[in-house]
């Protein structure tokens, strides 16, 4: 190949290393009608549109009922949505890498029935760490099959959840495992740390390290760069299924973490799919402005995304609001967040 050639080859392959991660970035040196100055702007408003409505939900609420704005409330929204939030910021990694996982929820059940049957056998912390293993197992498993056997991620992650949830079934014999009542399992979510759970404290440790894998790492650059082109990625030396296939692990185990959290905290585990808590979970990485199609996302606002949500929950409980209306909602805002993200790339390109 000439010099001439491979200059040419490696433009846009460089271009897809130096650019990514725009989105969670300053941005110093982006010269006005530049790609990368395009990508910032783009992440200014995908922020302006998530934070906006956040904190005018918040206002509202504020005002409209007394018991909103209370730190037991507010800890108590937290504390409910820590499994979410957790599997969420994993998720994001995921799609910016240009997948899909529809198995955590299954994996989220799998994950606290195999932590749930090893207690009494072995110590909580073992039991603990067995359940985190095997999500993330199920997770790299994913991340193979979607890579390397190219089958379609949400294909591979839909039949996944399907097998995963029968194991799941197979071994609680389709009842709800009861966990026992004093056992130090409960103490991984429900020990008080300065007023706070200590499951909100796990969440907030997995979607801070998360986040700045993202945004401040060379494998998150190689994440928003497999999403975003990976070809030109590939050409620039990425190693592109690779990439992918850490993000899918990291996805099962973060699943794990939030099933464990969850039936620690309630001590019971339940191998169910979950398809509500994996809807959930997508709901709020779209909201929080991840394109579905790879490439743009960061975990911050995926975690402001879930809280919207929960937001929308919680006023609707306080307010004595009809519940059935509120699964309409989560759709239409759905509907409104992937519409959005459509559009932009069409006025992109």
């Amino acid at each position: 190949m000439s010099a001439t050639g491979e200059s040419a080859a490696q433009d846009p392959a460089q271009s897809a290393i130096e650019e990514v991660g725009a989105d969670s970035t300053a941005g110093q040196g982006a010269a006005p009608g530049s790609r990368r100055y395009q990508l910032l702007a783009r992440g200014k408003v995908r922020s302006v549109g998530i934070v906006a409505p956040f904190v005018i939900l918040f206002i509202v609420l504020s005002i409209a009922s007394g018991g909103f704005l209370t730190k037991a409330n507010l800890l108590n929204i937290l504390d409910q949505q820590a499994a979410t939030l957790v599997i969420a910021a994993a998720g994001t990694l995921v799609l910016v890498s240009g997948g899909i996982d529809l198995s955590v929820g299954a994996v989220y059940g799998l994950a606290a029935v195999v932590s749930g049957k090893l207690l009494g056998h072995v110590p909580a912390g073992f039991a603990i760490l067995a359940g985190i293993l095997a999500g993330t197992l199920v997770g790299t498993v994913n991340g193979f099959i979607a890579t390397f056997l190219r089958i379609n991620a949400l294909i591979t992650t839909l039949a996944m959840s399907f097998v995963v949830a029968g194991i799941a079934s197979l071994v609680t014999q389709g009842n709800l495992l009861v966990l026992s009542s004093d056992t130090s399992f409960g103490d991984f979510s429900n020990t008080d740390i300065l007023g706070v759970n200590s499951s909100t404290w796990v969440m907030v440790i997995v979607v801070v390290v998360l986040g700045l894998l993202l945004a401040r790492t060379t494998i998150g650059r190689y994440m928003y760069a497999a999403g975003g082109n990976a070809e030109a990625a590939r050409i620039a030396g990425v190693r592109v299924n690779m990439t992918r296939i850490i993000a899918f692990a990291l996805s099962g185990s973060a699943a794990a973490i939030g099933g464990i959290i969850d039936s620690s905290r309630v001590l019971s585990a339940d191998g169910t799919n979950n398809s509500q808590l994996t809807f959930t979970v997508l709901a709020g990485i779209v909201v929080g402005g991840t394109s579905i199609l790879g490439g743009e996302g960061v975990v911050w606002r995926t975690a402001i995304g879930v809280l919207l949500i929960a937001l929308i929950g919680n006023g609707y409980d306080l307010l004595g609001l009809n519940p059935l209306y509120e699964q309409i909602t989560l759709g239409v805002i759905m509907m409104l967040a992937v519409g959005l993200d459509a559009w932009s790339r069409q006025v992109r390109h």
